[in-house]
């Protein structure tokens, strides 16, 4: 998030209408476009294809950079030929999306006739001269970076408008993840929205590209280690090695709750070697997740058949309450009021807390530990 970017704090430029923090998007445009001079290759291609569409492009899209009109009209055509699409056109559509209307219609004339004439005329000279370049690397950069900006688009919508307040994504893409806040007021500048944030906004613990994640779930993870006696034992390891580094900063526990027992419930199992005077239950609203289970425990603990609901989920009786990372709810409500006296959060490896230890960095995970 770049917070304390305003306008107020900058010397506005005779060149600039909203904020000289705009320079700042035009100097990267410009790299952009010399670092694919330089050293183009297809990734560069894609991820800068979809990373100025949603940051550069898409904020000269709702206010054009510059008090000219002629020079606002040269950078758009220079992102055009840069993204390899008019931006007349793509203006028209994305308008039309904050619209509520299905498409926007452009008319070719002026200004979007003259991208697509210098589009056309890029594509005609690399596949004139250079075809290979063009085949090889150019259009398959061209089509992930266009596969990239659909699963980003998607995701910003697919369960209703949805932001996503990671400081490093906010930061790398100039807060672009504030997108409820956006389509409330689209006129806003880029600066300013991390000041219209919303508390009850639905938010997403994923940047929108990566989002796929939490509709594809981790079960089919979840079902691969059932099938490898290796990837049991490597996840059993790692999970046990790191509960060890934090049991030290935990008192006498008589009495577990795990949140969703899994396919394979790996924490059961490591609790119950490490904790053998424990009373462990475990709380899964998935039959038949507690059936296997019981396979792998062999009647070592209790089951609890029921959704757990972070609402109604306080049990001071309960000395240690392990939650999952498939959690279904509010993770930072358990980070901000935990619902018992010491709680284990399972989280991706970079949602780093006060107290925690990495799980496996192959594995992107680490456990995090929260105490009233």
């Amino acid at each position: 998030m770049i917070a304390g970017a305003e306008q107020s704090g900058c010397v506005r430029p005779s060149l600039l209408r909203h904020s000289a923090w705009d320079a700042l998007l035009i100097s990267l445009a410009l790299l952009h476009g010399v670092l694919l001079v330089l050293v183009p290759s297809i990734w560069l291609i894609a991820l800068g294809l979809w990373w100025n569409s949603n940051t550069i492009s898409h904020n000269f899209i709702h206010l054009p950079f510059f008090r000219s009109r002629l020079l606002n009209q040269v950078f758009s055509a220079y992102l055009s030929v840069l993204l390899g699409f008019p931006q007349t056109l793509w203006r028209a559509r994305h308008l039309a999306h904050h619209a509520g209307r299905q498409r926007g219609q452009a008319k070719w004339q002026g200004q979007l006739l003259v991208e697509a004439i210098l589009v056309a005329a890029l594509w005609t000279t690399l596949v004139a001269f250079a075809p290979g370049f063009f085949l090889l690397t150019y259009l398959p950069g061209y089509l992930a970076g266009f596969g990239l900006c659909y699963v980003q688009g998607h995701h910003e919508h697919a369960r209703g408008t949805t932001s996503h307040y990671g400081k490093l994504y906010n930061f790398l893409f100039f807060n672009d993840g504030y997108h409820v806040e956006h389509h409330e007021r689209p006129g806003e500048h880029w600066t300013s929205l991390w000041r219209r944030k919303k508390p009850q906004a639905q938010a997403s613990r994923w940047p929108a590209v990566l989002r796929w994640l939490e509709t594809a779930g981790l079960d089919a993870l979840e079902r691969l280690v059932l099938r490898s006696t290796r990837l049991q034992e490597f996840v059993l390891k790692s999970h046990e090695r790191a509960v060890r580094r934090l049991l030290p900063r935990l008192p006498s526990i008589r009495t577990v709750e795990i949140v969703g027992g899994g396919l394979f419930p790996r924490t059961a199992m490591v609790l119950r070697r490490l904790l053998p005077d424990a009373r462990i239950r475990i709380i899964d609203a998935n039959a038949a997740n507690l059936a296997t289970a019981r396979m792998f425990m062999n009647g070592e603990v209790e089951y609890v058949h029921e959704l757990f609901k972070i609402s109604s989920a306080h049990r001071p009786s309960i000395d240690l309450l392990v939650v999952p990372l498939a959690f279904i709810g509010d993770r930072r409500e358990v980070y901000r009021h935990p619902p018992a006296p010491n709680v284990l959060v399972h989280d991706w490896l970079w949602h780093r807390q006060k107290t925690g230890a990495i799980i496996s960095l192959p594995l992107l995970k680490r456990l995090n530990l929260v105490q009233r």
